[in-house]
């Protein structure tokens, strides 16, 4: 026997094609854990700061175009690369989308998955969870010059706070997309050896 809705009750609403194929594309494989999740949905969410931060330099006065196209493409990439850290437990991770051409439906090899991000997380490590904080604390650039006096941790006061609170996710950045590398790595292994 159906409920009847009386005429006060709100619709229930219904999920579009949009949202529908977006939660297909994104639920997790089976044997990902909750905890794993977790980290994979964290990724992007610890780059978006730095990201945030950026965008309103590119529209400051005095700055031309190509370094305000620089600017907004390296948030929107890093954000990429960051949303690219889902796909190490989601299906599009372990199996070619059907649009792909010439690969869609086939599985990813293990190793065209591992050691992109294996590398990635490696260099994102060195250069924000190692390089990065010795260099504040040293008041050098990578390069080994001084900070000059413009730089965003010398203002003082709230911008510098800002721009600490910004960036200083960044530092997780790297280790957790090698926690997801590492696990992806494990439950390919037992998946390939299960099936055979």
């Amino acid at each position: 026997m159906q409920p009847t809705l009386r005429v006060d009750d709100p619709p229930t609403p219904r999920p579009g094609r949009l949202r529908t194929a977006w939660r297909a594309a994104h639920r997790p494989v089976a044997g990902v854990s909750r905890r794993t999740q977790l980290v994979a949905c964290a990724v992007p969410f610890i780059v978006l700061p730095s990201g945030v931060w950026r965008l309103p330099a590119a529209f400051a006065d005095g700055i031309g175009f190509g370094q305000r196209a620089y600017i907004v493409s390296l948030s929107v990439l890093s954000e990429v690369l960051a949303f690219s850290a889902i796909g190490l437990v989601a299906r599009w991770g372990e199996v070619f989308p059907r649009w792909v051409p010439l690969l869609g439906g086939r599985r990813i090899p293990t190793t065209a998955a591992v050691l992109p991000a294996a590398v990635g997380a490696t260099l994102l490590t060195l250069l924000w969870t190692v390089i990065t904080p010795v260099t504040e604390v040293m008041g050098v650039t990578i390069r080994g010059e001084e900070v000059p006096s413009t730089y965003p941790g010398r203002a003082g006061g709230w911008e510098s706070a800002w721009f600490y609170f910004c960036y200083a996710p960044l530092v997780l950045w790297g280790p957790l997309l090698a926690v997801l590398t590492v696990a992806y790595g494990k439950r390919r292994r037992t998946a390939g050896s299960t099936a055979r």
